[in-house]
Parts: C-alpha cells; structure tokens; sequence
C-alpha cells in the first residue's frame, strides 16, 4: 500500500514538478518512461503512467489543473461520486473509496456522501479512508487479512 504512495514523491524527484498541465503536455511514451524508472512509481508502472497523464489532460481541461476542483462546489455526494467516476482509472469501487477518503480526512462530505461511498462510509478500518496514523494503518491491515481470510471483498461481501 505505501509503495503506491510514493510514486508522486517519486514523480516530483523526477520531474521537478507535479504540474498537471506540464504532465499532460509532455509525450506520454516519454512520461510513462519517466514512471518505469527503478525505482518504478508503481507496481504497474506503464499502466498507472498512461493513468496519471491522461488524469492530468482531463484536470487541466476540465478542472483549470487543480485536483481540488474535482469536488470544490459539489451539493451532494453523488454529484461528487460522478465527478471522481468520470476520471481516468477511477472505477466503481476508486471513486466510492475516494469519495469516503474526501469525507473523512479532508471535510468534504456534501450531502448524501455516506450513500455515495457504499460500505466505505462506514467506521470498520478497510481502506486508505480510515489511516490516518500508524495505529489506523494497522488497523486496515489487520482488517484486510481477516476479510481476506474469510473470502470476503473490500466491501465485505463474499468473493466468487
């Protein structure tokens, strides 16, 4: 899990920024090289690369390159769940998880948010919504091996 969140440090290093608009701007064979370097920024790095640059394009067009305008002037939760779905590599399960992640640490939490992130909303300990220190972190992972253990998914239901 942590790895994965060290890829924008990662990306800054290398780039020199976190500019979407400079990201979106350069070649994106160039910057998903950029994103394989070793250390790579991701487990999947070609993949996530093509993600960030198309996710920076969409920024920069849609939302003047600021991330935060994604949710600024959201009225309910599922304008805000169709806003985060919209987005490159944001699927069914990213954007409810995102959506409770926007809730719980940062405030975001329009109207009808609960509803919007599903079983995210919740208080269990499931996702990178509810770390917010190391005692958290634990908590999640603890949480993830017992749902794993019983063949359950990251919403708690059963896996096929």
């Amino acid at each position: 899990m942590e790895w994965a969140f060290t890829g924008p440090a990662t990306l800054r290093t290398r780039l020199g920024h976190l500019d979407p608009a400079l990201i979106a701007s350069l070649d994106e064979d160039s910057f998903v090289s950029v994103c394989c370097e070793k250390p790579a920024i991701h487990r999947y790095p070609a993949a996530m690369g093509r993600r960030i640059h198309a996710l920076c394009g969409v920024l920069t067009g849609d939302y003047d390159g600021a991330g935060a305008n994604v949710w600024r002037n959201v009225a309910t939760g599922d304008e805000l769940y169709h806003r985060l779905r919209a987005l490159p590599g944001f699927g069914e399960e990213k954007a409810r998880i995102f959506v409770a992640l926007l809730a719980k640490r940062i405030g975001v939490a329009p109207a009808g948010w609960q509803d919007a992130a599903g079983a995210f909303a919740d208080d269990r300990p499931r996702t990178v919504a509810d770390i917010h220190d190391a005692e958290s972190l634990a908590e999640v992972r603890e949480w993830k091996r017992a749902a794993k253990a019983a063949r359950r998914d990251k919403q708690d239901r059963p896996l096929a």
